[in-house]
């Protein structure tokens, strides 16, 4: 049963264990949570299919399951995002892995069918790019993608493949609303928790995590100056609030936000930012930041209605909210600038510039969430793990347990040196009668 694991270098692996060790010092609460795996034991002869960017965050994340006494199997969930030199280290270390930056198409799915092929009880995925395969192969569907699945992984009975899963998780909003897509057609199969819901993830990774590192990752492209610029942020989810968030305080001229939802737009305008159509700012923008997990945000007509010199970035899971295949139809010119980074030139003679193929801006430009806030998330992603281990679940979408999210935020406090008050039981007493209504 499974593969070998493939990684691009092998000899990267001791400066992929430098990165290692750099993530766990930044890392406490999942370090708390591995030490009690190494004692416990909790995931002992489950074998659990991690579908994540292959970061040294994620790293610390594949180690401390391993702790827990699971077999792991690591592949990518972007073709672009993997560090070689982490994967080189987690595969000299065991784990079953096949990643590396720079996949096609059919690399990318060939690997989905080297973690099937370990037969999963457990998955984990971020973008469900994992599950939705599962899915397919679950109700007998067959496409180019399950054909190269099936390459690596053999003749696969998807019903019993499904049988054989307890439960999984989904890090990122836009997989869960792939997921709940499922739920409301009746063709769920397993139980999935729903690990973005968790107050300790979206509030922190979705704003602070990706508010700076989209931010990195243009930067790290670009070398932009942001003071004095109009930037334009498509989408005021909690990704959205963190990217126009750094953009002010990086200086920005104007920070203008394009959203679809009234609460939202509200929102924006009670905090500060200009609201307006895309049609409107693009002729305003100097950059552009995509945080919709919608398709084409910006399309063509957009495009034509930008500035010379425009710089496109997407910060969404998905290389689908810009309409790069347009983009790359009518340019009459293009050119690698820097690395990561595509001059386009237009029929008009304009010139946009696209960062990281239009794909997520702060793994492919830069090196993701910094490890403090991946902190919270993978914590829940190894306590989300834990819990369905040892519940079984009816199948649907869930949220973390509250008391498991707030457990996650106790200890981050608790690592930060930061104290909380505590209510008397006076206040206890007063708190449960009033919520009987006694």
């Amino acid at each position: 049963m499974g593969q070998e694991s493939r990684v691009k270098d092998p000899s990267l692996a001791d400066r992929g264990k430098e990165q290692l060790y750099w993530a766990e010092r930044n890392m406490p609460v999942l370090m708390e949570i591995r030490r009690r795996f190494e004692r416990e034991k909790p995931l002992v002869g489950h074998r659990i299919a991690a579908c994540l960017h292959v970061t040294k965050e994620t790293g610390v994340l594949v180690r401390t399951l391993a702790a827990g006494g699971a077999e792991v199997v690591l592949i990518p969930s972007n073709p672009l995002s993997t560090q070689d030199d982490v994967a080189a280290a987690l595969a000299q270390e065991g784990v079953h892995v096949y990643a590396w930056r720079g996949m096609t198409e059919r690399e990318y799915y060939n690997a989905i069918g080297f973690a099937l092929s370990f037969n999963p009880t457990i998955t984990l995925d971020d973008g469900a790019d994992l599950t939705a395969t599962i899915h397919k192969l679950g109700h007998g569907a067959r496409d180019r993608t399950i054909d190269y699945v099936l390459e690596l992984a053999g003749p696969i009975d998807g019903k019993k493949l499904v049988a054989g899963i307890r439960g999984g998780t989904e890090e990122t909003t836009t997989g869960v609303i792939r997921l709940r897509a499922l739920k409301r057609d009746g063709k769920l199969l397993y139980p999935i928790i729903a690990v973005n819901e968790s107050y300790t993830k979206h509030l922190f990774d979705n704003r602070y995590g990706t508010g700076q590192s989209t931010w990195d990752g243009v930067l790290r492209a670009t070398n932009l100056l942001v003071a004095g610029k109009n930037v334009v942020v498509a989408g005021y989810g909690w990704v959205g609030r963190g990217i126009a968030t750094r953009a002010r305080g990086l200086g920005a001229r104007r920070v203008i936000v394009v959203e679809v939802d009234p609460v939202r737009a509200l929102e924006a305008v009670f905090d500060g930012f200009e609201v307006m159509p895309m049609d409107e700012a693009a002729k305003i923008g100097d950059v552009f930041i995509t945080a919709t997990g919608n398709i084409r945000a910006i399309n063509l007509g957009h495009i034509f209605k930008m500035k010379d010199g425009a710089v496109l970035a997407n910060a969404g899971h998905f290389n689908v909210e810009i309409d790069v295949a347009g983009l790359e139809r009518v340019a009459v010119a293009k050119k690698t600038i820097r690395p990561n980074l595509e001059e386009y030139t237009l029929p008009n003679g304009r010139r946009v510039y696209l960062i990281g193929e239009g794909r997520l801006v702060n793994l492919v430009a830069a090196e993701g969430h910094p490890s403090e806030v991946m902190d919270l998330s993978f914590a829940n992603q190894a306590l989300a793990v834990e819990y369905l281990v040892k519940n079984k679940l009816p199948i649907d979408v869930y949220k973390l347990p509250d008391e498991l999210d707030r457990e996650v935020a106790r200890l981050k406090l608790k690592t930060m040196g930061v104290e909380i008050e505590e209510l008397t039981e006076e206040q206890r007493r007063y708190i449960t009668s009033w919520e009987l209504g006694t």
